[in-house]
């Protein structure tokens, strides 16, 4: 298995080896197999988790025969994650953190904070105009495009707009510290999201 589902905890700071490290506390797991995906019927190979009970009542008619198929109860959170061999694993069948190490590398996929509307300083790091003589120019984008020729702003223009509560990927982090008994990992550095949002931890692509 090359992943799992968690939920941010927060940050604080741990000793290792006598230095001081800055770590984010994720509750990850555990995690329930609700679904084999096989490359004859799929068309490639994953395996599907369930993350969180979730009341009866909550849950729609599709969705309550598809985790009868299972055999498993009505879970808040799907996602699937590639394996190469899903038979290896059984419908129902439990994923907890013993799937790392520490000294893992993961990639860590989150939803960052949304910061609302925000203007080019804040949103793209802007300098900003003079601040004093006589300057009308301060916080804006200044000049978008050009005069009569081609007389447009191009596609991708770095402009104020919806900031943050965007998909967001910290790749190559890495796992200092696991408590199994309370299912929490404890990684190396900040990861996108508020506290309490659903993250998704997987074992890096890019080892560096």
């Amino acid at each position: 298995m090359s992943g799992i589902i968690g939920r941010k905890v927060g940050m604080t700071q741990i000793f290792k080896d006598g230095v001081m490290v800055p770590v984010t506390v994720v509750r990850a797991g555990p995690c329930v197999v609700c679904q084999k995906k096989t490359e004859e019927i799929d068309g490639y190979t994953a395996i599907q988790l369930g993350f969180e009970k979730q009341k009866e009542h909550r849950v729609t008619k599709p969705m309550k025969g598809h985790f009868k198929k299972a055999d498993v109860a009505p879970m808040k959170l799907l996602r699937e994650f590639r394996c190469e061999n899903p038979d290896q694993y059984e419908l129902g069948q439990e994923i907890t953190i013993d799937i790392f190490k520490e000294g893992t590398k993961i990639d860590v996929v989150g939803t960052s904070k949304g910061k609302g509307y925000s203007g080019v300083m804040k949103r793209w790091n802007f300098s900003g105009g003079e601040k004093t003589h006589g300057s009308k120019f301060h916080r804006g984008l200044g000049s978008t495009g050009q005069h009569s020729y081609p007389a447009r702003v191009f596609p991708g223009k770095k402009m104020p707009g919806q900031y943050g509560n965007e998909r967001v990927t910290i790749q190559n982090l890495e796992i200092v510290r696991i408590d199994k008994e309370n299912n929490l990992l404890a990684v190396k550095g900040a990861i996108p999201g508020a506290k309490n949002s659903v993250v998704y931890l997987s074992n890096t692509v890019k080892s560096y």
